[in-house]
């Protein structure tokens, strides 16, 4: 992609996602993601109505009459984006490939943190780390993590949770909101996502194609695993070959599902056909 085009992406995708964080997401993400307590901020003169467990005493005394002390929430929060750009991501079947909604979601994430003042960092991974962008505040970092997600071509095409989650760990070491973009198509990353749910805010949003569920009656067809790259010849005439497509996928589905819950995290399944807007509001308007 020359540097041209890939502005213009940039730009598109910053339109879009920017007025839907300005107009939908901004306080809902502000509600939704509280600070980290309240800090001292003034005093000032007793008013009607005023909490008296918040006089300060000692200049009231000083002065003869009644003074509060005056508290603001500590609000700057850090977000992590967590990105999968294995194989599997290049996967879709409607007019949008995964990948596409992952870079939507996220773009519309970071302008909605941009929005508050908050921090935004980004972690693409596939079976390894790729990509590492530190937490900053600003437009042009923000615009920078979408660069990274249009045009960032990965070493692997596969994929490891668990890896992606103790990275996190190592670089983070104060409470952070962490957003998790993946088809979850993994296994063996519940403990450890156990231990990051513990101490930041985890939500994983499952990214998915309708024909990852089911495969259609439409005879023989040749297949490519999209993280090995293996061909295989398949026959979907087949109840037997169907069934243990659909089981697949279930069980890796139920997989995700139990581990965030039990975690204590959140989770949004977002088909690639849906309304990702109306999925991630309603996900904030029932936590907030």
């Amino acid at each position: 992609m020359d540097t041209k085009e890939l502005l213009k992406k940039v730009r598109k995708i910053e339109i879009k996602t920017r007025r839907l964080s300005d107009h939908i997401f901004g306080g809902e993400y502000h509600s939704t993601f509280k600070g980290r307590g309240m800090t001292f901020s003034e005093v000032r003169q007793y008013q009607f109505g005023d909490d008296v467990r918040s006089i300060d005493w000692n200049v009231t005394a000083r002065y003869n009459e009644p003074y509060v002390k005056v508290f603001e929430e500590e609000r700057e929060l850090t977000m992590m984006l967590m990105v999968d750009v294995s194989g599997s991501e290049l996967f879709g079947t409607t007019n949008q490939f995964k990948k596409g909604v992952v870079t939507e979601i996220s773009a519309t994430l970071a302008f909605s943190a941009l929005q508050n003042n908050d921090k935004v960092g980004l972690i693409l991974f596939s079976d390894e780390v790729e990509l590492y962008i530190p937490p900053k505040k600003g437009k042009s970092h923000v615009l920078r993590i979408i660069r990274e997600l249009l045009e960032f071509t990965p070493k692997s095409s596969q994929t490891n949770i668990a890896q992606a989650l103790k990275f996190l760990t190592n670089v983070m070491k104060k409470k952070a909101i962490v957003f998790m973009l993946s088809d979850f198509i993994a296994d063996d990353y519940n403990n450890t996502l156990r231990i990051i749910g513990n101490k930041h805010d985890v939500t994983g949003i499952r990214v998915f194609d309708e024909r990852e569920e089911a495969i259609p009656n439409i005879g023989m067809v040749q297949m490519q695993d999209a993280e090995t790259g293996a061909l295989q010849l398949v026959n979907t005439r087949s109840k037997k070959v169907r069934n243990a497509y659909g089981q697949f996928h279930k069980e890796k589905v139920e997989y995700f599902l139990d581990s965030f819950t039990k975690s204590g995290c959140g989770v949004i399944n977002c088909r690639v056909d849906e309304s990702y807007v109306r999925k991630l509001l309603g996900y904030f308007k029932r936590r907030g």
